[in-house]
């Protein structure tokens, strides 16, 4: 990147213009939780969206992988274009907060927090409209779909760079644990590839008196559920990261039936491209190699998600630098470490330079548990972080 200029901080002009619809953010921060929607049917997500963005003077663009928005302000004559990015579907999950704004969709909840993610960068968008000092274009991303690791893909392929072309692109995500408010920031691998495999283990059923006389998968599924972790203890390199982990197993119905088969889901994370081509290599044949063991059969499906995200060195020393600048030392922590969740942002980083943050959310429920909500605290200063992020990125100097 050009050296940063930095433009007069305002701080008071940022923070006194984000206090001032602070409110009506939260408020509609908890109709999009109330309202939730699932992967590629954010539809009155993306509606509520686009109308505030045209509303505030911002050109947009709508259909996008579907239900994808992306909205484009230029101001000035800076060649000069940046890219921020929000999520905005939900999970499959039945609310348990209790909240006088929970779910009103059964089955249906904001259980990572996009409709924070969302929230956070309207607000932005609305101080950046109306009192922004920035000279080039800024292009804000609202992107379906991300839960299931399919809408960055879908929107890059429907020619989403192409279409708004960006210099770099960043993106946040909330986190549990984390005090609330402050940030982290992680140059290099930030959080973990996803892979997943169906695992079908065949032997041959029978009663569970006579068991010499059946082929039993489910020792044999056992025994290759003990033998998995010898995949990351002793073919992957102690000092890189591997997880495997088998969240799924069915087999039979009836305590003295052998069933004919057991049907295992497995998910597969790793830091590095090198280490995932391992465990597709690995684990596949374990299954096989287990099952023959015992007389039975595998029959593997090994999927590929999405890959390692990997934040660029020189955008995510500037991302850092602007947190430092706009909210003080005591709002980035110096020691974040990597995450081995996964997010398909890292699609979007193949395609361009570009970092991916973390604000914490305190001392709330887990991302994806039932009782989990995004914390309204971290909006302003969110909000505030892009807006001087933005302003930063395209200061007249930086050409």
């Amino acid at each position: 990147m050009n050296a940063i200029i930095t433009p007069p901080l305002d701080a008071d002009q940022i923070e006194t213009g984000i206090a001032a619809y602070l409110d009506e953010i939260i408020a509609l921060r908890h109709d999009l939780h109330q309202y939730p929607e699932l992967a590629f049917q954010e539809h009155r997500t993306a509606k509520k969206v686009a109308s505030l963005l045209a509303d505030w003077g911002y050109d947009v663009a709508t259909g996008i992988a579907g239900t994808g928005v992306v909205a484009t302000l230029k101001r000035g004559d800076s060649k000069r274009s940046l890219g921020i990015r929000a999520d905005m579907d939900a999970l499959p999950i039945e609310e348990a907060t209790g909240l006088d704004y929970a779910s009103s969709n059964p089955g249906v909840m904001h259980a990572c927090g996009h409709d924070g993610h969302t929230s956070v960068l309207l607000a932005a968008a609305r101080y950046l409209a109306g009192s922004g000092n920035f000279s080039g274009t800024l292009r804000l991303i609202f992107q379906p779909a991300e839960e299931i690791g399919a809408g960055a893909r879908k929107m890059l392929s429907e020619g989403l760079f192409d279409r708004f072309p960006v210099d770099a692109v960043f993106g946040l995500h909330n986190w549990p644990g984390v005090p609330t408010g402050q940030f982290g920031f992680v140059a290099g691998p930030a959080m973990a590839s996803v892979d997943q495999a169906v695992i079908k283990i065949v032997g041959k059923g029978g009663h569970g008196a006579e068991p010499h006389r059946a082929v039993d998968p489910v020792l044999a599924s056992a025994s290759f559920i003990m033998a998995l972790q010898s995949v990351v203890s002793r073919n992957i390199d102690p000092q890189d990261m591997a997880v495997a982990t088998v969240g799924s197993i069915h087999a039979g119905s009836a305590s003295n039936v052998i069933p004919e088969s057991v049907e295992m889901k497995l998910t597969m994370r790793a830091f590095s491209e090198q280490v995932r081509a391992r465990l597709q290599e690995r684990i596949p044949a374990l299954a096989r190699a287990q099952a023959e063991s015992f007389g039975a059969v595998a029959e593997v499906n090994y999927r590929l998600g999405f890959p390692a995200l990997v934040n660029h060195a020189d955008e995510t020393a500037f991302a850092r630098t602007v947190a430092l600048q706009t909210l003080g030392t005591g709002a980035v922590q110096a020691d974040f470490r990597p995450r081995t969740a996964s997010e398909d942002f890292a699609f979007m980083l193949e395609a361009k330079p570009g970092s991916y943050l973390f604000v914490g959310n305190g001392d709330s429920a887990p991302l994806h548990s039932a009782q989990y909500d995004f914390n309204d605290a971290i909006i302003a200063p969110a909000a505030r972080y892009w807006g001087r992020l933005a302003e930063i990125f395209l200061a007249d100097d930086n050409r």
